[in-house]
Parts: structure tokens; sequence; C-alpha cells
């Protein structure tokens, strides 16, 4: 009896540890009933074990197979391990998957490769094939810069100021990596500035507005960019400043100002030159006067040597004041006045 009874409580407990199996596995398949139910029904068959596994990785499995049952429905066979690794790498399946369907209907060649790429590489892949079927337009010169118009000056000299509207449109294929939209700006305004700067004069811009277009759009400018430009429209051209009138009047005031500084530089220079001769006549007359002192002081010793007798003294002031006579004739002043 007792052996009996240990069998039945063995049996007891197999069968409720059984039973408890069987139970946590139907919890576990109540979790994903509704998604494997919904995947297999949609033609995205995706197994019980798979789901699992989805939880067991950390995976959202609904994200999965909502985006699996997108695809397929859309016609693109992407799998579910592709899905899997891009949502571990922090990429958004959904947008993504939302992309290649738009993408596909509107005929544009975006791979999965290069649609998670563009993903992961923080571009908006959505909206990048929005842009692609509807091109946006893009403002040049960009207001928020802090700049209005783009301003040139034409060989005339006169300066034109000019509003130019841009239709662009996304280029999957060099969207990673590519230059962004300000570099588009910046180019187009370069090569507005250029066009502007090449024409004769202001009033062929005014007339043939697309001249600039034309030599714009000629360029190339959307090279190694994320972007494609299909036109150039020139919103607007105002007529500013006459720069070369400016600039020449400029130039003349420089000029004055330059030539002034050299004469006066020369004004100085002669009245230095004034000032040395003037120097050099004092320091002559200082010099004779020196030499005159001398005479009073040879005569003396010529007194006292012998040299000199008295009726040579009369004879020399007699020569002297002969001499003075004659130079008070000579003299047109003195003469009026006598």
């Amino acid at each position: 009896m007792n052996i009996l009874a240990e069998m039945s409580n063995t049996v007891l407990g197999f069968v409720i540890f059984a039973l408890f199996i069987v139970l946590v596995i139907f919890i576990v398949i109540a979790q994903f009933l509704g998604l494997y139910v919904r995947a297999y029904t949609s033609g995205a068959r995706v197994s019980l074990f798979e789901l699992i596994g989805m939880r067991l990785r950390k995976v959202n499995a609904v994200t999965i197979v909502n985006s699996r049952i997108q695809a397929t429905r859309a016609g693109l066979q992407i799998s579910q391990a592709e899905m899997e690794s891009h949502l571990l790498a922090g990429g958004d399946v959904p947008r993504v998957i939302n992309a290649m369907i738009a993408a596909n209907k509107a005929n544009i060649e975006l791979p999965w490769k290069t649609a998670t790429a563009i993903d992961l590489a923080g571009r908006d892949i959505f909206g990048a094939v929005q842009e692609s079927v509807n091109p946006k337009v893009i403002d040049v010169p960009n207001q928020a810069m802090g700049q209005t118009t783009i301003d040139g000056q034409a060989q005339d000299g006169i300066e034109l100021k000019v509003k130019a509207r841009v239709t662009v449109r996304t280029n999957i294929k060099t969207l990673v990596g590519g230059a962004t939209e300000e570099t588009v700006v910046a180019r187009v305004g370069e090569g507005i500035v250029n066009a502007i700067g090449s024409a004769e004069d202001y009033k062929h811009v005014l007339k043939n507005p697309d001249s600039i277009s034309k030599a714009v759009l000629s360029k190339g400018l959307d090279a190694n960019t994320a972007f494609e430009i299909l036109s150039i429209d020139i919103a607007e051209i105002k007529v500013g400043e006459n720069i070369g009138a400016k600039l020449a009047a400029d130039r003349a005031e420089s000029d004055k100002r330059r030539f002034q500084a050299e004469a006066e530089q020369r004004r100085a220079m002669a009245v230095a030159h004034e000032q040395e001769n003037i120097a050099k006549q004092a320091e002559n007359r200082a010099a004779v006067v020196l030499a005159e002192a001398e005479i009073p002081r040879a005569m003396a010793e010529a007194f006292r040597s012998g040299n000199l007798g008295v009726m040579d003294y009369y004879k020399l002031r007699n020569v002297q004041a002969d001499t003075s006579m004659r130079e008070a004739i000579a003299r047109p002043g003195d003469a009026a006045k006598s």
C-alpha cells in the first residue's frame, strides 16, 4: 500500500509539473499567437520560434511583423534577419519600409542597403523620397543667413541685386556623403555673381534675365551634392548703386589727398632749404664782422711796428670816404632824397 501511495504521489507530481509546463508554453504562445496568425494570413510567415527568439534578443516583434507584412503586401522581398539587424543597429525600420514602398511606386531605385545606410546616417529617408517625387524650391539667398539679395556688378560698374528660386529634387544615390542645401545656395549665389560680372552692361541683364539662369545651370553646380538642380528662376532684379562711379570718385579723392601731401612735402622742403640759406648768410656775415674787427688791431700793430705812418693812415681814410660817397651817389633812393 505504501508503495502504491508513493507511486501515485510521484505520478501526481509529474502531472502537475507537466501541466505547469503546458501552462507556461500556452501563456508564451498566447502572447505571440495574434502576431503569428496575422503574419500567416498576410503571407509574411513568421514561426513561433522566431517570435520567441525575437523576445530573447530584445527585438520588438510587433515592429518587425508589421513591417514585414507591409513590405510583403507591397511586393518587397526583405528578410526578417535584415530587418532585425537594422533595428538592433538603431535604425527606423517602419520609416525605411515606407520610403522603399514610396520609391517603388514612383519607379525610383532604392535598394535595402542604400535605404538603411541613409537612415543610419541620420538623414530622413522618407522625406528624401518625397522630395524626389515632389521637388522643392530653395530661395537664393537664404534669408536665414542674414542676406536678402545676391549683389553683383556688371562691367559698366552698375550694381544689380538679384533674388532667385532654385527647384531641386533629392538625388538618392548621392544622399549619403553629398553636400547639403547650404552648399547649393552658396554655389548658385556664386554663379549669379559671376554671370552678372560677365555682362557688358546692366541693361543686357535686365533685358535677358534668363541669361543668368543659363550661365549658372551650365556650370553643373549640383555635382557632389545631395540634390539635382532642375531649374533656376530669377524672381527679382533691382538696380543698385553705380559702384564704378563711386570707386572712381574715391580714387580721385585719394589721388587728390596724395598730391596735396606731396605738395606739402615739397613746400616744407623748400622752407627748410630757405632757412638753411638764411643760416648760412648769417654765418657768413658773422665771419665778415669778425674779419672787420681784426682791421683796427692790424692797423694798431702796424703803427707800433712802424709799418704804417700818419700820412698813410690819412690817405686810407680819404680813400674810404671817397668810396662811401661814390656808393651813396650810386644808390637810387639816396639820390632821390638828395
